[in-house]
């Protein structure tokens, strides 16, 4: 048995002095955690200080003259009676006894005062930092900050012995590890400058009786004549022995509850399993306190919750709230499981998704059933011109630019903008026309269905199929309709592209001040596009669909150029045949077009653009015209928008009449739909609310649904007007008026005398 120990005790010394010669070529880090792990191993193999003294004063005399690291584990011999201990802060969480803690130390204040006292008396006192205290001056306080009074920390902290000291280098500081020890509370400051050292009183666990205890009782009742078979004594035993027993059972409760728990997040959260099995391997299960000091520290809470399970001097309920911290944990863990599995989930089935897609492709690839991506866009390309008639030098356009795609990667950009170019061309509508009507009778019912009136423009209309009856074809034409607001210009547009069984578009250039909405913009630049010309063509799939340029008289004009300039190209017959787009820069026939303009006057339309337009005037609506209008369209469409059965209301023509005559007299009927909307929603209303039907409007009340008119007679005279009054008529934007015109006698004609002396003039 001798010889065996003697072996044991030399392999043990010649592993330390393999390790310490092994240290000098391990990184910082390295170094502080083998020192830790090889001090926490001789704390597994018991916690008796004695012991613990022993190995530091061996493992001191194996390293003579070590001066990059000071190794120190004893523990201090009166904590009360010590002068007192260097107070190191912490900021994000506190330190537990049994618990390592790595710390960096800047300050040279500070740094000098560790070495010393890793020398001298190598214990420390560690605080957590409370509220404002985590701010320091310049800014959040660092760990192992110098300090200078007790403000800032919270009293209730940590005895740590200083295991190592690393110094990094001349300016860089040291790298510290801390070793909990005991809890303590801060008494008294021994001394500020130049490194804050605090009096510390040592705090002991409460918890139930323990078996000394009872061993005590027993005694002092032998003393007191007691007896141990009957008497009190019995009794305080079994008494003590019970609520041992039953201290013990809640104890062991919360150690497998709170071992269980650490179990499951283990199983959920694999960081954790590395730390966990260390805390396993490392705790005393017959030891609650030092249980709970470990259960806390491993957990991943703020230091607030940390500071007070360190504060807690009952066992059960430290216990208790380190099982609360660690249920916590579990739930975050189960959290974070979840979503880290759903992520996987996802991404697993999308690299499934792609990995099989590929797969596909090349054997769709491979027996000739699939093309790459250039091939495609290229079979699309051709597909797409094979029943169009391409002029020559588009063709030649579209081969050079297949030509240039084939030969840049996917990813470039110039393969998108070519691509983007190659899709505008390859869509246009080469040489596909609608097949157009040239059946008089069914245009005139078409246009008459929708339309009141305007027989100027019906009959142009008519005219322009004749002649493409007799020629077999038509040719685009120019036509501009100038008129009064509301008399129907814009809304004609779409009969007379369902009259002729052509395609419709329509766009406004109100307002307009870009060329490049005419002419397209430039391929150069940034989300270039064509212009309304060639989108046009693009949404009608068709070379001669009817376009309709709205509000062509406010045209404006800006920095960017004069579109009624650019719109002279576009509108003379001569030269659309040929029309060039900015950004297609190849010739598109526009000439089978028929365009329709809308203008209100004549006066701000640039004259080379008048003239080329062919115009035709729209004049106001007389009465018999607008009462037509209202009860063969306003009324019938403004009743079934509100919702209204036919037997639910009825308007009378003297309403009819009365409210075309004083309320609207306008040239158009825009205003007149408005009053009849507006009389509809008070119907509509009265319907809702229960009011008996049908609802009758005539002449009589109809001033309870709009309100009083808004003009009056103008006739002022009766049938024979006074003499000196004559009539007269008057243009206005309502379509005229009638006025009188009076003649005032205005005295004698005075005498012509010199200048000055009362000249008049003559009235009339």
């Amino acid at each position: 048995g001798r010889v065996c120990t003697m072996a044991l005790a030399a392999f043990s010394r010649g592993l330390r002095l393999s390790a310490r010669r092994a240290l000098p070529a391990l990184s910082p880090a390295c170094s502080l955690a083998f020192h830790e792990a090889r001090f926490l191993s001789s704390k597994r193999s018991g916690d008796n200080d004695d012991t613990n003294k022993k190995v530091t004063e061996a493992v001191a005399a194996d390293t003579p003259g070590d001066s990059s690291a000071v190794v120190k584990y004893a523990e201090p011999e009166e904590i009360d009676t010590a002068l007192g201990f260097l107070a190191i802060p912490t900021i994000s969480r506190p330190l537990f006894p049994g618990i390592a803690y790595p710390v960096h130390i800047t300050d040279p204040t500070l740094v000098e005062a560790m070495l010393k006292a890793a020398d001298t008396n190598p214990f420390v006192g560690v605080f957590l930092a409370s509220g404002e205290g985590a701010r320091g001056e310049g800014g959040t306080m660092q760990d192992g900050e110098l300090l200078k009074d007790t403000e800032g920390i919270h009293h209730i902290g940590c005895l740590a012995s200083i295991a190592r000291v690393m110094p990094l280098g001349p300016g860089q500081g040291v790298h510290a590890l801390l070793y909990g020890k005991r809890r303590v509370q801060i008494e008294s400051i021994v001394e500020h400058d130049p490194a804050l050292r605090v009096k510390v009183k040592l705090l002991k666990d409460r918890g139930a009786p323990s078996m000394s205890d009872d061993k005590e009782d027993i005694a002092d009742d032998k003393g007191a004549g007691g007896s141990e078979l009957g008497g009190p004594a019995p009794f305080r035993r079994r008494r003590a022995r019970r609520a041992l027993e039953e201290s013990n059972n809640v104890r062991k409760a919360y150690t497998l509850e709170i071992v269980s728990t650490i179990k499951d997040i283990v199983k959920l959260n694999p960081l954790f399993k590395e730390q966990m099995q260390m805390f396993l391997d490392r705790v005393d299960m017959n030891n609650p306190s030092s249980l709970a000091d470990m259960g806390a520290a491993v957990t991943t809470v703020d230091g607030e919750a940390l500071q007070e399970v360190l504060e807690e001097l009952d066992v059960e309920a430290r216990l208790r709230k380190t099982l609360e911290l660690l249920k916590k944990e579990l739930e975050l863990s189960r959290v974070q499981s979840k979503i880290s599995k759903q992520a996987e989930e996802k991404l697993s089935n999308d690299q499934r998704n792609y990995i099989l897609r590929q797969q596909l492709k090349q054997i769709k690839k491979e027996l000739g059933m699939e093309k790459d991506d250039k091939e495609m866009l290229l079979a699309k390309f051709e597909e797409r011109l094979a029943d169009k008639a391409v002029p020559e030098e588009a063709r030649k356009v579209i081969d050079e630019e297949k030509l240039k795609l084939q030969s840049l990667e996917n990813t470039s950009a110039e393969f998108n903008t070519t691509r983007n170019y190659l899709d505008w061309l390859t869509i246009l509508p080469w040489g596909i026309y609608k097949e157009e009507n040239f059946d008089l009778a069914r245009a005139k019912e078409v246009l008459n269905e929708e339309h009141y009136g305007m027989e100027d423009i019906k009959e142009r209309i008519q005219e322009f199929i004749a002649v493409g009856s007799l020629c077999g074809s038509t040719q685009g034409k120019i036509l501009c309709f100038v008129g009064p607001p509301g008399v129907g210009k814009t809304s004609i547009g779409k009969s007379i592209a369902k009259a002729l069984n052509r395609e419709f578009y329509r766009f406004s250039v109100g307002g307009l001040h870009d060329v490049a909405e005419i002419k397209g913009h430039r391929r150069t630049y940034v989300g270039a596009m064509p212009g309304k010309l060639i989108q046009c063509l693009k949404a009608t799939a068709t070379a001669n669909p009817v376009v309709m340029i709205d509000e062509i008289d406010k045209l404006g004009r800006g920095f960017a150029g004069d579109p009624s300039s650019a719109l002279l190209e576009v509108l003379d017959p001569s030269q659309n045949s040929t029309f060039v787009d900015h950004y297609l820069d190849t010739p598109v026939d526009l000439s089978r077009i028929l365009f329709l303009c809308t203008a209100n006057m004549l006066d701000t339309i640039p004259g080379p653009l008048l003239d080329r337009m062919e115009v035709v005037r729209l004049s106001g609506y007389v009465t018999d015209e607008k009462m037509a209008i209202m009860q063969k369209y306003l009324y019938p469409n403004a009743r079934q928008e509100m919702g209204i059965a036919e037997d639910q209301m009825e308007l009378a023509d003297s309403a009819a009449l009365k409210l075309i005559r004083w309320y609207c007299r306008e040239a158009g009927v825009r205003n007149l739909q408005k009053h009849t909307e507006k009389i509809c929603r008070k119907v509509a209303l009265k319907v809702v609310t229960g009011e008996p039907t049908p609802l009758r409007i005539d002449d009589g009340n109809l001033e309870d649904y709009v309100g009083k008119p808004q003009w009056h007679t103008d006739r002022i005279y009766g049938d024979d007007t006074p003499p000196g009054v004559v009539m007269g008529l008057a243009w206005t934007s309502m379509g005229g008026s009638v006025l009188y015109i009076e003649t005032v006698e205005n005295g004698v004609p005075a005498k012509r005398g010199r200048a000055g002396e009362g000249d008049e003039c003559d009235g009339g």
